[in-house]
């Protein structure tokens, strides 16, 4: 009957034969992780197991260096022991709170046994490591996981995306954060960790209002993608190419037509691509609006006869263009009583009259309204008959007075000429200049030419020789000349002899006529 029974304990469950005791081991696991603590109990032949239980040990309030046991409430799900042998325990989702010292105990229908030496459970975290964790676009990256525990299958992640590879080159896209993970348990991550790439400015844009209407306001912002961000000293406005400020912002606030033009922004973050660091906006056109000015009055030609052709164009300044000219004169005394008198740029009046005559002005039009020209006065002149011939005649004129001018200088050339050749010769006595009974050759003689007004109209009378009075008779000496009174003088230029000529003329043969001095009487 004993023998029988002692069979029929060993084959009951829970019923071993041995030792006391229990076999654990140490685990390592990760934060987030499931472990499992391996254990293996021993119980001496003949008893069965009537209940089994996990206590973790637990410093002792106020008491340092002393532990109690805390017991664990044990389920299907965390021991996955059995009551025979297997104690294995299993804890999910391992947080910093269960590590610790973990001790088994089990009650047999004899006696009751907790384990000698307690498994440790040590709980880790993955850690990323990114080196450099700050990188110039274009440089090497190289990642890492460190775990503490047994090594695992571990797989990369960035903001969630899978990582193919743990080194690569880096571009902007690469930024983010990047975090391994254990494979089969993804869950079990670690700490993310920002990888930082820095580049030069891209995207820069520049936004303004592209047409702004004179005297209005408008603002320039400058914008971009860049690591580091671009500082409000980056920042610089540029117009056709000059430098207008420094800044993000730039705003004009009474725009003016000089500042059309093209704009673009500038950015800069110290950081360069391709060599460049400076990175340009794309060029935006800021159109001014404005009203015609500047409005005026052109002639052609700028003085006009009456018949002829006037010309009056009108230019103005303006955007958009003007699209629109109206032309005014002047119908009354006053200003205000202007008078339309045609449309278009150019005014042609292809016969001026009177009544053409007076002030102008015109007026353009755009879209944004209308200005008036300055007033222009167009004045007229007659032609009169015969105006152009006054230059011929007076040409003529000039020509005719002075061919008889020289007609009339030959006259009297010809005429001295032969007044010369045939000379009256008159006989003067000088009284108080020597005796009369003086020689006939000192006596000094004059050719007399009549008054020019006498001579001009009728040739001039014959010479009449004059006998010297040495060779006259007394009688003849002594009657009186009846033709001196007739004889109308001027001035009698009377030439001296001086004595040399007078020794010569003595020495002379004869009484020559040819040794007469005469003078000219005019």
């Amino acid at each position: 009957m004993e023998s029988l029974i002692l069979i029929i304990l060993v084959i009951l469950p829970g019923v071993r034969g041995g030792d006391w005791g229990v076999t654990s081991g140490d685990q390592c696991a990760l934060r987030g992780s499931s472990v499992i603590i391996d254990c293996q109990y021993d119980y001496p032949s003949g008893q069965w197991v009537m209940s089994v239980g996990w206590s973790k040990l637990l410093p002792a309030r106020g008491h340092p260096g002393r532990f109690i046991l805390s017991q664990l409430p044990l389920n299907s799900e965390n021991y996955v022991g059995n009551y025979r042998s297997d104690c294995r325990l299993r804890i999910n989702n391992v947080q910093h709170d269960d590590e610790g010292a973990y001790l088994f105990n089990f009650v047999t229908t004899i006696n009751r046994w907790t384990s000698k030496r307690a498994a440790r459970l040590s709980v880790r975290e993955l850690t990323t490591v990114v080196e450099p964790s700050t990188v110039t676009e274009g440089g090497e990256v190289r990642l890492s996981c460190v775990s503490g525990c047994a090594p695992v299958n571990i797989l990369w992640f960035r903001d969630g995306q899978p990582v193919p590879q743990p080194g690569f080159q880096a571009t902007r896209e690469d930024a983010g954060r990047y975090y391994c993970a254990v494979q089969g348990q993804e869950t079990v991550r670690s700490a993310p960790v920002a990888l930082n790439v820095q580049y030069a400015p891209r995207k820069v844009t520049l936004s303004m209002t592209p047409s702004v209407i004179k005297g209005g306001a408008v603002t320039f912002s400058c914008s971009s993608d860049a690591n580091p961000p671009v500082p409000q000293s980056g920042y610089s406005l540029h117009k056709d190419g000059h430098l207008i400020s420094s800044g993000q912002n730039h705003t004009v606030s009474n725009i003016q037509p000089p500042h059309s033009g093209l704009y673009s922004c500038q950015a800069w973050n110290n950081i360069s691509r391709s060599g460049i660091s400076r990175i340009n906006s794309t060029q935006l056109h800021l159109d001014v609006l404005y009203r015609p000015e500047n409005i005026s009055i052109s002639m052609d030609p700028l003085d006009v006869v009456e018949g002829g052709s006037m010309n009056l164009s009108c230019s103005s300044a303006a955007n958009p263009a003007a699209h629109s000219y109206t032309w005014f004169r002047q119908s009354g005394p006053s200003l205000s009583s202007m008078l339309r008198v045609g449309s278009g740029p150019l005014l042609t009046l292809p016969s001026v009259d009177a009544s053409h005559t007076g002030l102008y002005l015109c007026t353009a039009r755009n879209q944004l309204g209308e200005n008036n020209s300055t007033e222009v006065m167009l004045t007229m002149r007659k032609e009169y008959q015969g105006e152009q011939t006054v230059p011929v005649l007076a040409g003529i004129g000039v020509c005719v007075s002075v061919a008889l001018l020289l007609v009339l200088f030959l006259f009297w050339l010809k005429q001295r000429t032969h007044a010369e050749k045939k000379p009256t010769v008159f006989d003067f006595r000088l009284s108080g200049r020597g005796s009369s009974s003086s020689d006939p050759s000192d006596s000094v003689y004059a050719n007399i030419q009549p008054n020019i007004q006498q001579a001009l109209p009728s040739p001039p009378p014959a010479a009449q020789e004059i006998t010297p009075l040495s060779q006259r008779s007394h009688h003849e000496q002594e009657a009186p000349m009846s033709y001196e009174d007739d004889v109308t003088y001027a001035t009698v230029t009377i030439k001296p002899m001086n004595s040399t000529h007078h020794m010569n003329s003595r020495s002379r043969a004869g009484d020559d006529d040819d040794s007469v001095i005469y003078a000219s009487l005019a």
